[in-house]
């Protein structure tokens, strides 16, 4: 008899995030929120409709904002985007792609990818298209503490692609 597979779920406590140009590792995250999309839902009823209940038909979608927290580090290619971006001085916002990669350590504490059951390597990845820093948000100072200093910065994104998905580009847009 052969024997059964067993697959744990993933803990959310190991993640990589990258950002375009500025590479990984520039800054280590503890924690990244607010990865959302939603469907705007329209509502229309024709004047001569038998039903008096509305038809819902799908509108505009839209994506919230992800936060980023990080603990204040000398490294400073990850502050330099964020810079550009909430800057008076700047004449173009810096778009870039980011990427957020739940990752399961599985020896020697070495990030791998996530095997399927099927024993295909597969990344859970979510892409963020066209992202740009819309706020920053500097650490509390309090001498009275020893604790990280941690900054944080709100992402404005346009485009999700989630992943677990069969669309082009190695996930489904939404």
């Amino acid at each position: 008899m052969a024997e059964a597979t067993h697959f744990y779920p993933l803990t959310k406590m190991n993640f990589l995030v990258s950002v375009g140009n500025y590479g990984a590792g520039t800054a280590a995250f503890s924690e990244v929120t607010g990865i959302d999309s939603s469907v705007d839902v329209i509502e229309f009823r024709q004047g001569n409709a038998a039903s008096l209940a509305p038809v819902k038909i799908p509108g505009l979608v839209k994506h919230g904002n992800i936060t980023l927290k990080y603990g204040v580090t000398k490294d400073s290619s990850f502050k330099e985007w964020v810079l550009k971006c909430v800057s008076e001085q700047r004449a173009k916002i810096d778009r870039q792609s980011v990427t957020i990669e739940l990752i399961d350590i599985i020896d020697n504490d070495s990030p791998t990818a996530i095997v399927t059951s099927a024993g295909d390597a597969k990344h859970m990845v979510w892409t963020l298209k066209n992202a740009w820093v819309a706020k920053y948000t500097g650490p509390d100072l309090n001498a009275t503490t020893s604790e990280v200093a941690i900054e944080s910065v709100e992402i404005a994104y346009e485009e999700i692609l989630i992943p677990g998905g069969k669309a082009a580009g190695g996930g489904a847009t939404a």
